[in-house]
């Protein structure tokens, strides 16, 4: 068994309650990552329950990608 993560998240503005799909790179679980909206990169730490970060004056939060365990029997 192998958990794997997706490649988006949702975003959710805190100063605006606004949400919005983002795409995620270097996932680091429980630790970091960056996200991207448009062309725009924001760095997002762990807190301890989301994932927070800072940009453009505004502040964002996401729990992060959603996992799926996959059984990797047979799979080379």
């Amino acid at each position: 068994m192998k958990e794997i993560f997706d490649n988006t998240c949702i975003l959710t503005c805190t100063n605006n309650d606004n949400t919005q799909q983002a795409e995620v790179d270097n996932f680091r679980e429980k630790e970091s990552m960056y996200v991207f909206i448009a062309t725009n990169k924001i760095h997002m730490k762990y807190n301890g329950r989301v994932y927070v970060g800072n940009a453009f004056g505004f502040e964002f939060t996401t729990p992060g990608p959603e996992s799926h365990t996959v059984n990797e029997r047979g799979m080379r």
